[in-house]
């Protein structure tokens, strides 16, 4: 799992170089940024995962900006907020609304582009648009961190079943020359 992150993951030198990043300055070069463990892992996916139904405007920063002040992997965090895109933020955020509609028992009015695009119907949506982000954030977030747990600890158990294997597989090689010289 961590050498997979490692690789997909940017370099220190390609993120800090980022021209909207540059904002943060030496902070870009505290270490625990650039440490991939369980916690620093989890904690970016969870970060990246709820600043991704944030506005789309200044993503990358606030997401950046929450990285440093937990001292979380930036790459990470930074990276997921990119699941928004163009194609991607009118699904997105017509589900935050129906999700926010719902909640605040509102009647749902259906996809039509030119009512999205009329600023005058924003007015009437912001309210259940913001409630929905807000939720569907927190449940991607939770989700994203238990999930980056669980693989991350599928993994390390992983790991140790293959090394004991290797072990074992190890010691009966040196132990089988060994009890044929005795007979």
């Amino acid at each position: 799992m961590k050498q997979w992150l490692k690789r997909i993951t940017p370099d220190r030198a390609k993120v800090s170089q980022h021209k909207q990043l540059r904002v943060f300055g030496r902070l870009l070069l505290d270490p625990n940024l650039w440490h991939l463990n369980r916690r620093s892992a989890s904690v970016a996916v969870a970060v990246g995962l709820f600043i991704m139904y944030a506005p789309p405007l200044g993503q990358m920063l606030v997401a950046a900006a929450i990285a440093i002040a937990l001292r979380v992997n930036l790459p990470i965090s930074v990276a997921l907020v990119w699941i928004t895109n163009p194609v991607t933020i009118p699904p997105m955020y017509y589900f935050a609304y129906l999700v926010g509609a719902h909640i605040l028992g509102r009647p749902v009015d259906t996809f039509h582009v030119t009512f999205w695009l009329d600023w005058r119907n924003w007015l009437g949506i912001l309210a259940p648009l913001s409630l929905g982000c807000l939720v569907c954030g927190a449940v991607c977030s939770v989700t994203g961190y238990l999930a980056m747990q669980a693989i991350w600890r599928w993994s390390l158990m992983r790991q140790i079943r293959v090394r004991k294997a290797r072990y074992r597989d190890a010691a009966s090689r040196v132990s089988t020359p060994s009890s044929k010289r005795q007979t």
